[in-house]
């Protein structure tokens, strides 16, 4: 067979992991800067109104302007201090009775039933009722989110702990483990994944909460952004509070897998790369 002929300079050069992904980035953001210019034309010929929406360049005029009076930062600390504490709540809640329910025929009988009752029911239309037992200040707020993310860990933990590989129950049975190193060696760490799965969920719906319950009189939050730009049709703070809901969800998925990752080494079937 003739032999290869040697790869050109330029060649090798493109052919470089890093150098090839910055290529394919470079392709990946050609569409997205091209969607950009074009609501940016026809933003400025008077095709798109501003009462549509705002123009990319008044969207990002707007969002520097907020960030360096830090009028963004000061709502997005309180609606995060919102959702991390509602979402607190609803996991370690979450957490015990999927728990209690899962370890125990007993707590089965006494919980399962009543969960899937309450899960059926839209959270977002207990506003009404939270707003009678609570009031209109903070707790209404922190309690429709805890009540929300409440099922999703709920949900997947017990599932994961009833559905463990019953020859794993046995071996470890065979090998004279109690209960309590049974439950703590084998079934919660085998419960792990679904327990993550709950997480981003519970993430998700804690943000899907949070912009109902900062309608509640609120006077501070991403929610009270929202709603003050739609009395004054300001599209431009709108985009931004929505750009920041979305960053943040994403932020907060990388971090929950990134613990995953990290918890769930131990498995051999996961993937690292």
């Amino acid at each position: 067979m003739p032999a290869q002929a040697p790869l050109s300079l330029s060649a090798r050069w493109t052919e470089r992991p890093g150098v090839k992904f910055l290529g394919n980035l470079s392709l990946r953001l050609i569409s997205p800067l091209l969607l950009l210019l074009l609501w940016e034309l026809a933003s400025r010929s008077g095709l798109l109104p501003a009462r549509i929406i705002a123009a990319p360049s008044t969207i990002g005029d707007t969002l520097w302007q907020m960030l360096g009076s830090g009028e963004l930062g000061g709502h997005l600390w309180v609606s995060l201090k919102r959702a991390l504490s509602g979402l607190a709540i609803g996991v370690s809640l979450g957490t015990l009775l999927a728990l209690l329910a899962g370890l125990s025929r007993r707590g089965e009988i006494a919980i399962d039933s009543p969960m899937q009752m309450l899960r059926t029911l839209p959270f977002l239309a207990i506003v009404p009722l939270f707003i009678l037992w609570f009031g209109v200040g903070e707790t209404p707020k922190i309690a429709l989110i805890a009540l929300g993310t409440t099922f999703p860990i709920y949900l997947t933990l017990f599932s994961g702990i009833r559905s463990l590989d019953p020859k794993l129950l046995e071996a470890a049975t065979l090998l004279g483990l109690r209960r309590w190193e049974l439950i703590v060696h084998v079934i919660l760490p085998g419960a792990l994944p679904a327990f993550f799965v709950g997480l981003r969920y519970a993430f998700g719906i804690s943000w899907l909460g949070l912009v109902v319950v900062e309608q509640i009189n609120a006077s501070a939050g991403i929610g009270y952004l929202v709603n003050d730009a739609r009395d004054f049709m300001r599209t431009d703070v709108i985009v931004i509070c929505l750009l920041v809901y979305s960053v943040l969800g994403l932020g907060i998925d990388g971090l929950v897998r990134g613990l995953e990752r990290c918890a769930l080494a131990w498995r051999p079937t996961f993937i690292r790369n």
